[in-house]
């Protein structure tokens, strides 16, 4: 019972302090969309280059998701060596300058939320009243500024660590389905091989989704505790031995309305599509689809700040100097 009482109080403080401080959800939004759009850049060129260079088919290409897409432009471009490597070097120059933008931005947000959450009450606690609400904004675009600034340095430093590590295991992940497809080469062996391959895709989503649980509770212990990062990925363990089951709880609850959300918004998709065969409708709904893709991705990014701010209160009181905090239950 008091497990599941400290987790309620840690989602409910964590959506209010996100929704008192909710220029942070529109930063984050604007980020997130430009760095999608940079990406969009050489890879539009790519396939640009493909279609005049090769004579490749435009609309082939552009069929699938962004991996797809990628993908099929670099074996395009197996057989033009010059073209692949600028190709490959563009998008790791826009990569790794999007993910540098995306890591200061962070840092300003978990500093915002971070400072929040040490200023304010118990504002989860009912009566929720507007004073309180008000006094948890700690928003400002100088704060904001300030807080990246100060993290800046440590957040680049753990955020390429982070960027290392994909590759490494995206690296890993090719070598061992490709390599294998290619060293087996009895056909009686490929269907057992395919269903190891799926097996080793889903670990690898697994292995993704751990390291960035690991990497989103390392930004908030450098900006609690204002440590470097070597001893920050150590806390960051000791934090989950002591408080494993509330950082799942968080997980499992945001997990769970985004997949809610997901469905819901699909759901709203397919209606709008269903109305856009009709030749006057398009005009109508195009707009209402532009505004639930708005509305979704708000929504995705409220959510995934709440979970930050619900982490920040777990860890807090465990930082150093960081004082105890009482478990009050809520009156019923």
């Amino acid at each position: 019972m008091k497990q599941t009482g400290l987790l309620k109080i840690a989602l409910k403080r964590g959506a209010l302090l996100t929704a008192a401080n909710w220029p942070v959800v529109l930063i984050q939004f604007t980020a997130e969309s430009t760095f999608k759009l940079l990406l969009a850049v050489p890879i539009l060129s790519g396939v640009f280059l493909v279609t005049v260079l090769l004579g490749r088919n435009l609309w082939d290409l552009l069929n699938g998701d962004l991996r797809d897409i990628v993908a099929g432009v670099a074996s395009a471009l197996v057989a033009q060596p010059i073209a692949l490597v600028s190709f490959l070097f563009a998008f790791a120059i826009v990569l790794l300058g999007g993910s540098a933008l995306m890591f200061l931005v962070k840092g300003g947000t978990v500093w915002v939320l971070a400072d929040a959450d040490r200023s304010v009450g118990p504002i989860e606690q009912p009566p929720l009243r507007l004073a309180a609400f008000h006094a948890a904004s700690r928003f400002s675009i100088e704060h904001y500024m300030s807080g990246s600034a100060a993290l800046s340095r440590r957040y680049l430093t753990l955020g390429f660590g982070l960027v290392a590590v994909y590759v490494l295991s995206a690296t890993v992940y090719l070598v061992a389905v490709f390599g294998g497809y290619r060293w087996i080469t009895n056909p009686s062996l490929l269907v057992a091989w395919a269903l190891v391959a799926a097996l080793l895709s889903a670990a690898l989503v697994v292995w993704i989704t751990v390291v960035n649980l690991l990497y989103l509770l390392a930004q908030i212990v450098l900006a609690v505790s204002g440590r470097g990062v070597r001893w920050s990925l150590g806390e960051v363990f000791r934090f989950l031995k002591a408080d494993l089951w509330d950082v799942i709880g968080v997980f499992g609850v945001i997990l769970l309305l985004v997949v809610l959300a997901t469905v819901a918004s699909i759901g709203a998709t397919a209606g709008l599509g269903l109305i856009a065969f009709m030749p006057v409708a398009t005009l109508i709904v195009l707009p209402l689809q532009l505004g639930a893709w708005l509305l979704r991705n708000l929504v995705f990014q409220y959510l995934g700040l709440t979970a930050l701010a619900a982490y920040i209160d777990l860890y807090a009181p465990r930082s150093p100097g960081g004082a105890p905090r009482s478990y009050v239950p809520a009156p019923h």
